[in-house]
């Protein structure tokens, strides 16, 4: 047992009402887990320990997702997730509670975004991209939170964007959606902290995924330009971000936003 009250490198104890409580296994839901990043997460926390027992929450698109399952049968399961509705939520964690009794690990990490000048942009992709990016996060740790309280423990790592802090023209409605899900982690960081649960969001800069496709040739070479590194991230890099703050090690970190961007800002 360390000295915080957690057990090491893959197994979670939790501290419940003076007494260490030791557990084998750590159920991790990731949202978006589709995509690159989401894919990258996924494998990350599967590469961390046999112990971990990892939920990819999916909405229509899941070939990669549903690969990443049969690779690993018995620790890594699809569920059908619409992040912008409350009843998916309630009803995937119940799916999960009934099979696993924990949830220990939230990453909301679905998003989008439809970028357009604010003077022109429908008001329809305002109201889609804030429901994706921001009521999906508030309805991720509202369905997590009861359990995570009456478990005395828990972490919740929310990805927010690089946008959220340094705000580009023509992504009003995305980069006001992120910020959003910065000021909410802060929030509910306070307010859960003293029952063991952290809340942190990371907020990934350019990232190696589809969707940086559409850039290339000098387009491309201008955006590297900008990054002080001079090249883009990977996304097993922000996995690995996502990976320490949803860790042991990570018990004292709660309501900070950590940049992977390559020092652009």
């Amino acid at each position: 047992m360390t000295e915080g009250g957690f057990a090491d490198f893959g197994f979670v104890g939790w501290r419940a009402h003076g007494q260490h409580a030791a557990m084998s296994f750590r159920t991790i839901l990731i949202t978006g887990a589709n995509g690159g990043l989401g894919q990258a997460i996924a494998r990350s926390f599967l590469r961390e320990s046999p112990a971990n027992l990892v939920w990819l929450g999916v909405r229509a698109r899941r070939e990669q997702a549903d690969q990443l399952a049969q690779a690993n049968p018995d620790r890594c399961f699809c569920l059908s997730l619409e992040v912008t509705s409350s009843e998916s939520w309630q009803q995937a964690v119940k799916e999960i509670l009934a099979r696993h009794q924990r949830m220990d690990v939230l990453v909301n990490n679905a998003g989008g975004h439809e970028d357009a000048l604010l003077a022109t942009m429908p008001p329809d992709s305002w109201r889609r991209v804030l429901g994706t990016n921001l009521d999906g996060v508030f309805h991720g740790c509202q369905s997590v939170l009861p359990t995570m309280i009456s478990q005395r423990g828990g972490r919740i790592v929310n990805v927010s964007s690089l946008s959220a802090l340094l705000a580009p023209a023509g992504q009003a409605n995305y980069a006001a959606a992120k910020a959003g899900v910065v000021a909410l982690t802060q929030s509910l960081a306070k307010e859960v902290a003293r029952i063991g649960i952290t809340v942190n969001a990371v907020c990934p800069g350019f990232v190696e995924t589809d969707a940086l496709a559409p850039l290339a040739g000098e387009e491309r070479k201008a955006a590297q330009m900008r990054i002080p590194m001079r090249r883009f991230g990977r996304p097993e890099e922000v996995a690995a971000a996502i990976r320490f703050l949803a860790s042991a090690e990570a018990s004292y970190i709660t309501g900070s936003t950590l940049k992977v961007d390559g020092g652009i800002f």
